[in-house]
């Protein structure tokens, strides 16, 4: 597989679900909006947050936004299939994902069902490898620390 700035900027969002840690308990909105579409600026005005940009690439654009005082990485994706395939990846390291149209955020649980009765989408859920060793880290880590893209 060829490391892409996509890959690259996969660890962006491995950094974040330190700060995201891990959440319990699915909330299901009555009412979600039709996911929002657009540029990443147009988004993330949708959801108040003011970009602080991380990745300007033709593939994926990423920022680094803020709500309250919690974190998330808003990502926009120049292809349906490049956003599939980095969710994909990003899912092995666990965490929450809002997903809309060639845009995926990436936080705590509880963050995401708030932008979510905003910019609507879906919520999936990474792979959570607690309870059992990845063979290759040190001690027993929560698979979103200690590993590393790239």
């Amino acid at each position: 597989m060829r490391v892409t700035r996509p890959m690259l900027a996969l660890s962006g969002a491995v950094a974040i679900l330190a700060l995201a840690g891990c959440g319990s308990g699915g909330k299901d909105e009555a009412a979600v909006p039709e996911a929002v579409t657009g540029s990443l600026e147009h988004i993330a005005a949708e959801a108040k947050c003011k970009p602080n940009m991380q990745t300007d690439a033709d593939e994926i654009r990423q920022a680094l936004c803020k709500k309250g005082k919690e974190k998330y990485v808003l990502a926009t994706f120049a292809t349906d299939r490049g956003q599939r395939e980095w969710i994909n990846t990003a899912k092995d390291y666990g965490g929450f994902y809002l997903v809309g149209r060639k845009w995926v955020a990436v936080g705590h649980e509880d963050l995401l069902q708030t932008l979510r009765g905003t910019l609507g989408g879906t919520v999936e859920v990474g792979v959570n490898h607690s309870g059992h060793s990845s063979g290759g880290g040190k001690g027993e880590e929560p698979s979103h620390s200690g590993h590393h893209a790239g």
